[in-house]
């Protein structure tokens, strides 16, 4: 399974400078080889390029190698514009958005992140040193911060390339760890969970995960970006500059301390964890225009990626359920009816008379659904001949 670790580089000025040369050249290069692809049409590597190594090398003062992560930057952007495309990600074939995407060759950066291999890049985990490549020569013992147990995965799993990332001021390395999955056990029950923007995760044996402090926190941040946006003034403007991404930033962290409960809660106890799967709930789901922020900044697709990494990594089975009526549904008689949620946090049955927390009789109902979800998986999983 791939792990993605980051690293902050420690760097003298002279050293900022010649990687911001090398992202600004190697950017510009993209450009060029962009527009290329766009008038020919070719957007194969192989078939990309011959038709603009030389020039990019000697225009831009690329060596071979990084001249050949740039012209697999730009088909690799072209593959995923594709993708997108096909799957109506950028709107229906006519809208607006997908003809201004499709109508002019992809555009770079001049500080967009730029892959190296390690032809270009080289590592020292043990001195916490890289020695990478630039447009004014090489850089050696280039030092980098990490944790223990980040460095011990860089030196045991890291493959492929790197990314070289200029972040707020600052410089970052994004290194592919391959590290080995567990075979997932047979679980012995499942732990149920649902996910919500009230409370973010509640499961099936009763914890409530509340969203409160989160929720609180954006409502902070939407008031701070609104004010200074209104203001204007330069200061109001290096602030904004300066608190980028702050709301992104809690609410990930918040999301790995969650994720985190619930898979060792599932480990400890030898349970499978079953999630809903909410694909495309956004689309389904219509909001009122003062909650449309709150459902637009719901974090749920990252959370789940979260708990199923996390899982693979210790061994858990993870299944997705159909979430259809999980909260109207009675976990304790199967009775269904509208009126059986009273509120956003109660659940009355109107057949037996439970009473319980609304979140936990959901993910009861999630968790209910969850051995028909595993068997039908293993059924369809391919034989060996």
């Amino acid at each position: 399974m791939k792990v993605v670790v980051r690293v902050k580089l420690d760097l003298l000025q002279y050293q900022a400078d010649a990687l911001a040369a090398t992202l600004r050249a190697c950017n510009l290069a993209a450009n060029r080889v962009s527009g290329v692809a766009f008038a020919t049409g070719e957007m194969r590597r192989n078939g990309l390029q011959p038709l603009v190594y030389r020039e990019i090398k000697d225009e831009f003062g690329l060596s071979a190698q990084p001249a050949v992560r740039v012209v697999k930057k730009v088909c690799d952007a072209y593959a995923a514009l594709k993708a997108n495309i096909k799957a109506d990600n950028l709107g229906r074939k006519g809208s607006r958005r997908r003809n201004r995407a499709e109508s002019k060759p992809i555009g770079f950066r001049e500080d967009a992140a730029q892959p190296f291999d390690d032809r270009c890049l080289s590592w020292n985990t043990d001195a916490r040193t890289v020695s990478i490549w630039t447009t004014a020569g090489r850089l050696k013992g280039v030092g980098f911060r990490c944790s223990e147990a980040a460095a011990a995965m860089l030196g045991a799993y890291r493959q492929g390339e790197s990314d070289l990332v200029h972040r707020d001021g600052s410089w970052y390395l994004f290194a592919t760890c391959d590290v080995p999955a567990r075979m997932p056990t047979e679980p012995t029950d499942w732990l149920g969970v649902d996910l919500g923007i009230v409370n973010i995760a509640t499961t099936s044996d009763g914890k409530v995960m509340a969203g409160r402090g989160l929720n609180r926190h954006r409502a902070r941040m939407l008031a701070l970006r609104a004010k200074l946006q209104a203001k204007g003034t330069k200061s109001a403007k290096r602030v904004l500059k300066r608190i980028c991404r702050r709301e992104q930033r809690h609410a990930t962290d918040v999301n790995h301390r969650i994720s985190k409960t619930i898979v060792t809660t599932a480990e400890r106890t030898s349970r499978g964890i079953a999630l809903e799967d909410l694909t495309g709930i956004r689309e389904r789901v219509k909001a009122k225009h003062d909650q449309r922020y709150r459902l637009h900044s719901w974090a749920f697709a990252q959370l789940g990626a979260f708990v199923e990494y996390k899982a693979r990594r210790a061994g858990v089975p993870v299944v997705h359920v159909n979430p259809a009526y999980t909260s109207r549904q009675c976990s304790g008689c199967w009775h269904t009816h509208r009126q059986n949620r009273v509120d956003q946090a109660t659940f009355a049955c109107r057949s037996c008379g439970t009473t319980m927390h609304a979140d936990v009789n959901g993910s009861r109902n999630i968790r209910h659904r969850a051995d028909n979800a595993w068997k039908r998986a293993a059924v369809n999983l391919p034989t060996s001949v």
